[in-house]
């Protein structure tokens, strides 16, 4: 094989990202060497792969669903907001400075093509199989004539495209023939079919509306996925933050000890990486929610303050909201706080911020002894050390400098000196990402949680947080597997979208 697909998407969260997913598993269980690849990425949940480069969470997982290690050519361009207007443009995988949404689509985005396709290139040099994923929809008409992402990387690549519509949303087959029908002739020619996502029900009562679309449009549908619980993967979603980003529990269990232990993330502006907490919604017992207003501190056990890439505007945001305050009650009463990046950066004494914000010296909540100063160099590393005694794995992603004045270390080395973090009391924060997906470590910090919170909670001694990722991620294997015609998807791959595909009007306006 020596092929590749776009999973397009009739709407944003569509289930472009999974069913990728689900196709890459699928494949590398036949022995195919298969690769994820999506041009341009708009998300807050980044990652760093082992060479330094910055690129989006869900192609990383994808890349796990390949069983590969992920790559910048998987993601080549990644915007990360600052606000509603502008983003931080990585090109693979370095910041190359803030752009207005104006300035990127009028220019910007379409010299980029090429790079785009020299990473597509790159990576159908070496893999068997590429499968692509879009963004939002391929009828975006307004976005057609820079688009580097959806019909743009498909007609430069000659790539078939498969359309995922989200039935459970409702209006799924107007979704598609609107999508197919406002489209220019090149490059309806590429659009092979749809794939229904999210059905509850008698997959029979459907397949009269799926024969007349076949008759509409001359494309056939290649599967019906069933509605499942536990199935997304990392969420990529820019500005809106998803309070379904905790784990999906994949696995249901009761408590090991007597109590359960309640976690409160704040629900900080522009956060990202939210998916740290991901680990802690796996343990059984472990209840994760995330809040906006100082009351629902109460009962927490642990509040944790989530990276963010607006630093001094979440700091702004907690105390306007009584935030800031609540912490610090907690902080002076001994409860548990864990600030994580940008959390970990407001917790400190200052902040000098010409970069990020440009808002000079601001004033941080002072319950950690740091002082921050924003690098124009953004940190892009892969570290490993030892935490509470245990080995832990992290990922760093940050412009913030911490110069820690007192306290503890909080992650050291193996020979005991500090790698990153500070402690007092109670009171943790560290810059490392996804340092929680450590096992020991995190049942060791969920132990001292709970001691401190005085809970007769016990963490599981056999939860894996990378096992459960795998389960994850054989589940969306499975269903492509049993729910899709993989023998045809097989030959759209390989073979490319099929000929003589009739045009829907009235096509893309002139």
């Amino acid at each position: 094989m020596n092929g590749g697909l776009l999973v397009a998407g009739t709407t944003s969260d569509a289930g472009k990202s999974v069913v990728t997913a689900g196709i890459c598993r699928w494949l590398v269980r036949q022995g195919v060497k298969v690769a994820p690849f999506k041009a341009q990425n708009m998300s807050l949940n980044s990652f760093v792969t082992r060479d330094g480069a910055e690129i989006g969470r869900a192609q990383a997982m994808q890349a796990q669903a390949c069983r590969v290690e992920p790559t910048a050519h998987m993601n080549p361009v990644l915007l990360k907001p600052g606000g509603e207007r502008s983003s931080q443009v990585v090109l693979l995988g370095r910041p190359v400075g803030e752009m207005s949404a104006r300035g990127y689509h009028g220019g910007r985005q379409e010299r980029l093509l090429g790079t785009v396709l020299d990473s597509l290139a790159e990576l159908r040099g070496t893999y068997d199989a590429v499968i692509c994923e879009g963004a939002g929809s391929p009828a975006e008409i307004n976005l057609r004539r820079t688009d580097i992402v959806n019909m743009g990387i498909a007609r430069g690549a000659g790539l078939p495209v498969l359309v995922v519509g989200d039935i459970d949303r409702g209006g799924v087959f107007a979704s598609f023939f609107g999508t197919v029908a406002l489209l220019a002739p090149e490059d309806q020619a590429l659009v092979a079919g749809f794939l229904v996502n999210k059905f509850r029900g008698d997959v029979s009562l459907l397949e009269p509306g799926l024969d007349m679309l076949h008759g509409l449009t001359g494309r056939r549908t290649y599967g019906v996925l069933p509605f499942r619980h536990g199935l997304g993967i990392d969420e990529e979603d820019g500005l809106r933050v998803s309070l379904r980003g905790t784990v999906r529990e994949s696995v249901v269990a009761p408590p090991v000890g007597e109590d359960v232990l309640r976690v409160a993330v704040c629900a900080v502006p522009l956060m990202s990486n939210f998916t740290d907490v991901d680990a802690l919604a796996a343990e059984p017992g472990v209840v994760v929610r995330f809040v906006d207003r100082p009351e629902e501190l109460a009962d927490a056990d642990l509040v944790i303050v989530p990276g963010t890439r607006g630093t001094v505007r979440a700091l702004e945001w907690l105390r306007e909201r009584g935030l800031a305050d609540a912490i610090a009650r907690r902080v002076a009463e001994r409860r548990p706080v864990l600030g994580v990046c940008g959390g970990f950066q407001l917790l400190g004494e200052h902040i000098e911020d010409e970069v990020e914000s440009r808002a000079g010296h601001v004033d941080g909540l002072g319950l950690l002894p740091v002082r921050v100063r924003f690098d124009r160099e953004k940190t892009l590393t892969r570290p490993v050390g030892e935490a509470l005694g245990e080995h832990v794995e992290g990922y760093e992603i940050h412009h913030g400098v911490a110069e820690v004045t007192g306290g503890e270390p909080f992650i050291s080395d193996d020979q005991g000196h500090s790698l990153d973090g500070c402690r007092v009391g109670q009171t943790w924060g560290t810059h490392w990402h996804g340092s929680l997906e450590s096992d020991g470590f995190r049942r060791a910090f969920l132990r001292e949680v709970a001691a401190a919170a005085g809970r007769r909670f016990v963490p599981a001694p056999d939860t894996s947080f990378a096992a459960l990722r795998e389960e994850q991620l054989d589940r969306l294997g499975d269903l492509i597997e049993h729910h899709a015609d993989t023998d045809a998807l097989w030959r759209l791959i390989e073979s490319g979208a099929p000929q003589g595909l009739p045009f829907i009007p009235p096509g893309a306006p002139a």
